[in-house]
């Protein structure tokens, strides 16, 4: 039973100096991530960043919509699958040589 106690003292010791220690350490990590973010140099690579994702953005946008132009959802969702589109193919040209 004494070196259960003493087990759990020990525990409790140790919980207490290392959650000081890590807090503190913890801070100093903050305060440097804060110095470094508010950083102009780092503000101006992050806008220029921000810049180029905005332009990509928009030229992926754009490139789609060039690819498969559509006004809603509903006209997306009304689209024909490949799958469809060839089993429409092929009545198609069934009905068609029946007709001749």
């Amino acid at each position: 039973m004494r070196y259960r106690i003493t087990f759990v003292a020990g525990l409790a010791i140790g919980y207490v100096l290392g959650a000081k220690a890590g807090r503190a350490r913890y801070e100093q990590m903050a305060r440097t991530a804060r110095r470094v973010a508010d950083s102009p140099v780092v503000q101006e690579v992050a806008g220029l960043v921000g810049a180029q994702v905005g332009n990509a953005g928009r030229t992926v946008y754009d490139k789609a919509v060039d690819k498969m132009p559509i006004t809603s959802v509903r006209d997306f969702l009304a689209r024909p699958t490949d799958e469809e589109l060839r089993t429409m193919e092929r009545e198609t040209a069934h009905h068609g040589a029946g007709d001749h």
